[in-house]
């Protein structure tokens, strides 16, 4: 018996190391949008600034910042989903008369039915979406736009990757650890 519960010890040790290097890539996906969003609002001023005081716009600089709000975005979501923080209806989720039991069931069904699944969808559907862009060598279409469209399209799969990743490391904390308010 004792055999059987260390295996079952040895297993679950291996899931919540995996989880916490799971989660790891939300935390530096999120670092990395935090310095994402401080050059976004430095390029957003001076673009401003150049705009409506020395009367010099740039498309190129428009353009880098949709594709700055795009990496915010996209690469923000993981980080968010690891910290609770995206929109549900928590008028009922956190009402008193759901339980942290029903809680957990929600959140696994939430999980497996819909967020995994969406996230694959939007990778696979994504990822020719990118292949194109790059074997085109696809530009901005506007005059003095950036060039690498793939490269700010490749943003698209990759969030989803990293959410995907995010999703299975609660997935996998919901199923080994049994959260508070049991």
């Amino acid at each position: 018996m004792n055999v059987l519960r260390d295996a079952g010890l040895s297993v679950h040790n291996a899931v919540a190391k995996c989880v916490r290097l799971l989660d790891c890539l939300a935390e530096l996906s999120g670092r990395l949008t935090t310095s994402f969003v401080v050059v976004l609002v430095g390029v957003t001023v001076y673009d401003v600034v150049m705009r409506y005081v020395f009367r010099q716009g740039s498309v190129a600089l428009q353009e880098f910042e949709w594709h700055l709000f795009s990496a915010i975005f996209l690469l923000g979501a993981a980080y968010t989903l690891k910290h609770d923080g995206h929109v549900r209806v928590d008028l009922v989720y956190r009402s008193r008369l759901i339980g942290g039991r029903l809680r957990r069931y929600i959140d696994i069904v939430g999980t497996v039915f819909f967020l995994l699944p969406f996230c694959a969808l939007v990778i696979w559907a994504s990822a020719p979406f990118v292949y194109d862009a790059w074997l085109h060598g696809e530009v901005s279409p506007d005059p003095g736009g950036l060039s690498y469209r793939w490269a700010v399209k490749a943003l698209i799969p990759l969030g989803f990757g990293l959410l995907f990743v995010q999703g299975l490391a609660d997935l996998c904390r919901l199923l080994i650890k049994r959260p508070a308010g049991y």
